[in-house]
């Protein structure tokens, strides 16, 4: 990963080290192995990035309160459901917006 800001690159490096298709995670509510992908996530996160901008609020806020200890947040992603739903719902969005990126601007006639 970069040490520079968080990019596309840095997230979908770390999805691709658990080998597959993170999708649907958040079906597998009582597996930890994803606890660790979730911290690192989190890191991302917090760190001022245009690329971190450019995703929505939520995942920002949240990644900020959890990080900063906030009751409320720690109590909700301290369940394993919760943080495979939000880490599914990032790696989607991450996915989308890389085949934006790809995808070939259409003229207007």
């Amino acid at each position: 990963m970069s040490r520079s800001q968080p990019n596309a690159d840095d997230y979908q490096q770390l999805f691709r080290i658990y080998g597959r298709d993170l999708g649907a995670i958040y079906q597998e509510p009582d597996d930890d192995r994803y606890a660790l992908l979730f911290e690192q996530v989190v890191r991302l996160l917090i760190q001022p990035s245009p690329f971190n901008l450019s995703l929505p609020e939520p995942f920002r806020l949240s990644a900020r309160r959890y990080h900063h200890g906030d009751p409320a947040t720690v109590r909700h992603l301290s369940k394993p459901a919760n943080r495979n739903f939000m880490l599914c719902d990032l790696h989607d969005m991450i996915k989308l917006k890389a085949r934006m990126a790809r995808k070939p601007r259409q003229r207007q006639p």
